[in-house]
Parts: C-alpha cells; sequence; structure tokens
C-alpha cells in the first residue's frame, strides 16, 4: 500500500505518456498508413497493375489488422504496452526494408501483412487502452490528443512524397524502415500500464489507498466495468461497433485514393499531396475539438455529428473538378474534422460504457469489428474506378455509409441501459 502525496506544480505522468504515444504515432501512421497512396501510381507505372489490386494491400493490412487487434488487446490487459511497441517496431521496419525488395504481387502483399502486424501492436489498440487506463474525467481530451498523432503523421505525406519522387520508392522505403528503429525504440520505455502501479490514481488524483499490486482500486471500483463476455452480449457494443466499421470503410478508402482520383481529374501530384495532407491536420482539429466537447456533452451526439460532417464532405468532394478550388477547401475542412472527431470519441464511448478492467480486450474487440470496412472500401473503391473510369459512384457510396453510421452512433442506448442488460 502507498500513500502518495503529489507536488500540485508536477506533471501528471499520464501527459508524458499521451507524448510519447503522439510521437510514435505520427511515425508509424505518416510513412504507412497515410503515405500509402503515395505508392500506388509509381507501383503501377512499374509493375503494371490494375489500381483494384494495388489498393487491395490496404484491404490486407486492414484485415489483418481487424484480426490481430482482439488477440492484441488481451494480451495488454497481461503485458502492458511496452513489449508490444518494441515488437512492432521491429516488424515495422522489417516490413518497410521487404517491401523496398518486392519484385512480386506475394512480396508486396507480404511486406503489408508485416507492417499492419506493426501498426496492430504499435499504435491504435494499445495507445487507446494506455489512455483509457491513465484518465476517466479526461478520457476523452486525452484520447483526442493520442488520436491526433496518427492524424499528425499527415504532415510526413509531402516528404515521403518527396523522397519517393526524387530519388525513388525503394530507397525511401529503406530509409523510413531504418528511421521506425530509431525513432521508436527510444520512446517505448516511456509507456507505462496502469497509474495504479505508480500510486496514482486515473487524471493524477492521488487515493488515500491505493494498492499497487491490485488492479481494482477504491477509484475503480465506482466506475462500471464489464468483462469482454458482458461487453460482447450488449446491444451498445455491437451499435459501437457496426458504426466504427462505417467510419473505417470511408476514411481508408479515402485515403488511399485520394492522390489517384486528384490526378484522374488533372491535379498535379505535388498539389495532391498537399492536400491529403490538408485533410490530416484538419482532422487533428477534429480529433481535438470533439475530444474537449466530448467531456461535457453526449458523446454519442458528438461522435453522430463528425459522421455528419464527414458525409457531406464526401459529397464535396465529388464535384471538386466543377468547383475548383473554393469547393476543394470546403471539401478539407468538412471531410477532414468529420474524419478526425469520430476515432477519439469511438474509444471514448468503449471507455464510457465498459470501463477498464477488460478495457484492451473490449476495445480490441471492437477495433477487430470495426476493420471489416478497411477491408471493404479501398479495393471497393478501386473496382469502380478500374470498371467505370470514374470515382464518382463510390463517393456516392461513401457518403451514404458515413450517414448510416451517423445514425449508428446516436441511437446508440444509454450507458445505464447498457448496464441493465448486462445484469450489472
Amino acid at each position: 500500500m502507498a500513500d502518495s502525496k503529489r507536488p500540485r506544480f508536477r506533471l501528471f505522468y499520464g501527459w508524458y505518456i499521451v507524448g510519447a504515444c503522439v510521437l510514435i504515432s505520427v511515425y508509424c501512421a505518416g510513412i504507412v498508413t497515410r503515405s500509402f497512396t503515395v505508392l500506388i501510381e509509381p507501383i503501377v507505372e512499374e509493375f503494371h497493375w490494375s489500381y483494384a489490386l494495388v489498393s487491395f494491400a490496404a484491404s490486407i493490412s486492414g484485415l489483418e489488422s481487424g484480426l490481430l487487434a482482439p488477440l492484441v488487446g488481451f494480451l495488454f490487459d497481461r503485458w502492458g504496452p511496452r513489449k508490444l511497441i518494441f515488437a512492432g517496431a521491429t516488424i515495422m521496419g522489417l516490413g518497410l526494408l521487404l517491401l523496398s525488395r518486392a519484385s512480386s504481387l506475394a512480396m508486396f502483399y507480404a511486406s503489408f501483412i508485416l507492417m499492419s502486424t506493426a501498426i496492430s501492436v504499435s499504435i491504435g489498440v494499445v495507445p487507446m487502452t494506455v489512455v483509457g487506463n491513465w484518465f476517466r474525467k479526461r478520457v476523452s481530451l486525452a484520447t483526442g490528443i493520442v488520436a491526433s498523432g496518427t492524424a499528425a503523421g499527415g504532415i510526413l505525406v509531402p516528404l515521403v512524397t518527396w523522397v519517393v519522387d526524387t530519388y525513388d520508392w525503394r530507397t525511401a522505403m529503406v530509409v523510413f524502415g531504418l528511421g521506425a528503429w530509431a525513432i521508436i525504440f527510444p520512446l517505448a520505455p516511456i509507456v507505462r500500464h496502469r497509474p495504479e502501479q505508480y500510486g496514482y490514481s486515473p487524471d493524477g488524483e492521488v487515493s488515500q489507498k491505493v494498492y499497487i499490486d491490485e488492479v481494482q482500486t477504491e477509484v475503480q471500483r465506482s466506475e462500471v466495468d464489464f468483462s469482454a463476455k458482458q461487453a460482447l452480449k450488449s446491444r451498445a457494443f455491437w451499435q459501437i461497433s457496426l458504426a466504427m466499421v462505417c467510419h473505417f470503410m470511408v476514411s481508408i478508402a479515402v485515403l488511399t485514393h485520394v492522390m489517384p482520383y486528384l490526378s484522374s481529374i488533372g491535379i498535379p501530384r505535388g498539389t495532391s499531396g498537399w492536400v491529403a495532407m490538408a485533410i490530416q491536420l484538419l482532422s487533428i482539429a477534429g480529433r481535438l475539438s470533439f475530444g474537449w466537447f466530448g467531456d461535457r456533452f453526449d458523446k454519442r451526439r458528438v461522435t453522430a455529428i463528425g459522421m455528419a460532417l464527414m458525409a457531406t464532405g464526401m459529397l464535396l468532394f465529388n464535384y471538386v473538378d466543377i468547383g475548383g478550388t473554393w469547393l476543394m477547401i470546403t471539401f478539407i475542412i468538412f471531410y477532414g474534422i468529420g474524419f478526425g472527431g469520430p476515432v477519439p470519441m469511438s474509444a471514448a464511448l468503449i471507455r464510457e460504457y465498459f470501463g477498464r478492467v477488460s478495457l484492451g480486450t473490449v476495445l480490441g474487440l471492437a477495433t477487430g469489428v470495426a476493420y471489416v470496412g478497411s477491408l471493404i472500401g479501398p479495393p471497393l473503391t478501386g473496382w469502380i474506378y478500374d470498371t467505370y473510369g470514374s470515382y464518382q459512384v463510390a463517393w456516392f457510396i461513401m457518403a451514404g455509409l458515413a450517414f448510416a453510421g451517423m445514425v449508428g452512433f446516436i441511437t446508440v442506448p444509454p450507458a445505464s441501459q447498457a448496464m441493465q442488460v448486462a445484469g450489472k
């Protein structure tokens, strides 16, 4: 037992963890997920594969990440985050180096299997669960800041574009693969599992009695805590997860095809790279602002507003070739904020509805379901372009899916009702 009196001027250690998670997410997302759109055209030109075949790599990544997410959540609850982040950094470097040597479609897909494995165990479930463990009252804001790391990775898109276009895509993958080891390894030790292990309660509040070796504390007993089995029996779990499917399907499809789409309507690659970055930067505003609002208002409604903005943005995206610069700017604002907002809110909803004790496992299961959207979205969009020579039909479908996600989030039953159903 430890009685801890922390000086008020000291920054709660949870915020150092948030900072480390942000930096790890910036690199992983910026080099792999956000910059995949940069590689599509050079790889198509070199190997003469179809857009659907190349973009299917994003779906493989989604499938792999979806299958791994529940396992990662399970391992997180038992091993903590450090081992997972170290493993993820190692695998990410190997995946990028393998991609630099790809000479066949099988090798190309294999490299993305490795990289998606790395993403699964480095960002996503791991940092979101860490934040859920270290924060309660400010969980939406802290989650929003961490989720901004993946969006901030968009600032690396112009850099990746420049390296790929100036040298070649293979050289770029070697450089960024080695960079994964140099950057992530020193950050991993900062990330720690639970605040109780260090004499804290969530948010830095100091309890008079904090049992360091026990998972359950006085603060935890005042919270809702579901087992994974109870969560799976809850309507709220499935409704949140299916709404997340809609969000993943739209967002990954756009991230994958934004540069090819803009090239198809005559916009230069240099400009489209900046557009891809601008979407990510605006999504940071969405993640932070929605995180702030989520701690003050109904999380379901806040998340639904994000999906509504996303749907509006997709409709605007369809006509940027007609509307010109101003319509492009309007699309970036609506879609970027709308795309970003639901990212932290989905994890915050899971935290609010199901508690901390099995948070890694429950969030991993929900994320695994959501990755079905990542599996379907990119190849469907690529197939539509290959078939019709246009992205218009795809963007209308994505707008409809975003609207469906809005309805899904806003109609989730209240947390008190979910507790009654589970027999709490």
